[in-house]
């Protein structure tokens, strides 16, 4: 297994998130029994990955000091981090990645990595909202040859894995709007229904780094813990 400190996934989130990839599942990954509980009959190629995201995982943990523990899934298959610590798990085709944080550096972390190629047909409709579709179309001609299309989808999957841990609700792809800026390779993802509420302050949305590499796309969301994210 090739694992880095983060070349790709690191670019993307700010100093003291530790974070570790991986290329492959060469290696074995011994779960815990909570862990194992929650991959119940999966298939082998699911059980794979889950195992390496959990070796990614407890490597970034032990960079923050902890020692191995287990990492069970909530009812989301979110995973449940030790106590003072904000995370997030993303695997895709070829690549596996876990970033962790102090709570008291960063209030939430989400990250999505997606093949950098075309989303399926028919996903794009169901994903976006017409002004969207429009942007993309607009980016296609300010910088061809990236996969807009893929890069909106993961997003949208960033801005889920941050939202999730501050309300415990469900976000669907319809209730944010994204914007793209496609030569500083930033985003901002505005929340289309009632954000959560952190530090006093309504969160009106989130910003955060995206980048295509390694034939990857990846993005990120870290919101430091000394300010709201997008506070409306």
């Amino acid at each position: 297994m090739t694992v880095t400190a983060g070349p790709l996934l690191g670019r993307l989130l700010p100093e003291g998130t530790a974070v570790v990839e991986a290329f492959d599942d060469a290696l074995p990954a011994p779960l815990f029994p909570q862990e194992l509980a929650a991959l119940g009959d999966a298939v082998p190629k699911r059980r794979a990955e889950f195992m390496t995201g959990r070796r990614c995982a407890r490597e970034a943990l032990g960079r923050l000091g902890f020692g191995p523990v287990p990492i069970p899934a909530g009812p989301r298959r979110e995973p449940l981090w030790p106590a003072g610590v904000v995370g997030t798990i993303t695997h895709c085709a070829g690549y596996r990645a876990a970033a962790v944080a102090r709570a008291g550096h960063l209030t939430t972390v989400g990250v999505d990595a997606e093949p950098h190629a075309p989303l399926p047909a028919g996903v794009l409709d169901s994903i976006t909202l017409v002004e969207e579709r429009r942007h993309l179309r607009q980016l296609d001609t300010q910088r061809p040859g990236i996969h807009w299309d893929r890069l909106l989808f993961s997003i949208k999957e960033s801005v889920f894995k941050a939202w999730y841990p501050l309300t415990g609700r469900w976000l669907d792809f319809t209730e944010a709007t994204v914007t793209i800026a496609p030569h500083r390779e930033t985003f901002h993802a505005w929340l289309l229904v009632p954000g959560p509420v952190v530090g006093g302050v309504e969160v009106a949305g989130f910003g955060g780094r995206w980048l295509v590499d390694r034939g990857l796309v990846l993005t990120g969301i870290a919101v430091p813990a000394r300010q709201p994210a997008f506070a409306g």
